[in-house]
């Protein structure tokens, strides 16, 4: 006896696992072109992912090459600009706009990975504890808890410092200070979903524990967990580029967001486009995916549906 995942019994919905069914992705995309800022928001995201891609075919200069003799060239439609510097360049006469290309690689791989890292651990702690309840649960909770009541920026600080900054150490202080979020959504979908009536009866027929955890609980909690995911992300490339602004993050010769903020913000007064421009990228990059994440939201999740 196989029991559906989709099924909704009892009080309030269940958060309906995605489908790979061609109708159901026909049915997203129109509900995409129904959202004007669902859809800007997926344009500034597969436009952000394309340029990170194809960076060596986009970016007109290297973003690691001196030039003395066209240090803090401004943009070119000012005075005293070049055409061959769109957006000008920096006090080491580097091209802004081929480093902010390259600093789109780091920046969304970070981003990327951490949120992958947090949602792993994240989902097995709220499942586990979701599903055991009773000694286990409080256990694990408890070290929510206390994961909770440390300042995020100041744990990765730390961490940082002891261990020096670099990408994967990087992606591992992110990852590990950003699960609490994800145990503690999950941990809440499966102390509802766990009392249906397919798990139970999943339970009656000797259907062991991995397996009603991993076909019956995980599906259902894909969907939020996708959702907050994505929101993630957003905020996991703020984090970096605040770490690497304060130079314990991204380090040269590697190039992000952050770092050219960093080495812009000596700048600020006299040569304004070498922190303006890295910050319109976040921003920009930023605000693409709170758009797609809050479509995802909205399509994902019948409860914010229904309260519309």
């Amino acid at each position: 006896m196989a029991a559906n995942p989709q099924t909704t019994t009892g009080t309030g919905p269940v958060a309906t696992p995605i489908s790979k069914s061609p109708s159901a992705f026909k049915r997203w995309f129109r509900l995409l072109l129904k959202s004007k800022t669902g859809t800007v928001g997926l344009i500034i995201v597969l436009t952000v992912i394309l340029i990170s891609i194809f960076a060596k075919q986009l970016a007109p200069h290297d973003p690691n090459q001196i030039n003395p003799a066209m240090m803090l060239k401004p943009p070119v439609w000012m005075d005293g600009g070049s055409a061959d510097y769109i957006l000008g360049t920096d006090n080491l006469g580097r091209d802004i706009l081929s480093r902010i290309i390259f600093g789109s690689q780091i920046s969304l791989a970070v981003g990327i990975s951490a949120v992958v890292l947090a949602g792993v651990i994240g989902v097995f702690v709220g499942l586990v504890a979701g599903y055991y309840g009773g000694i286990i649960d409080n256990i694990l909770m408890r070290l929510v808890d206390s994961f909770l009541a440390i300042p995020t920026i100041l744990f990765a600080l730390v961490i940082l410092s002891i261990f020096g900054p670099s990408v994967p150490t990087l992606i591992v202080v992110l990852g590990i200070t950003n699960w609490v979020q994800y145990a503690r959504l999950v941990r809440g979908e499966v102390l509802s979903i766990k009392e249906r009536e397919f798990v139970k009866a999943a339970k009656s027929i000797g259907v062991r524990d991995n397996q009603i955890i991993l076909r019956h609980l995980l599906p259902n909690v894909i969907s939020p967990f996708i959702v907050i995911s994505t929101l993630s992300v957003a905020t996991t490339i703020i984090l970096e580029a605040s770490l690497s602004f304060l130079g314990l993050g991204i380090q040269p010769p590697t190039i992000s967001w952050g770092g050219i903020l960093s080495d812009g913000r000596d700048y600020i007064a006299t040569s304004w486009w070498l922190a303006t421009f890295p910050g319109l990228a976040i921003t920009i990059t930023v605000l693409g995916i709170i758009f797609l994440g809050d479509w995802l939201r909205d399509v994902l999740d019948p409860r914010a549906n229904n309260g519309r």
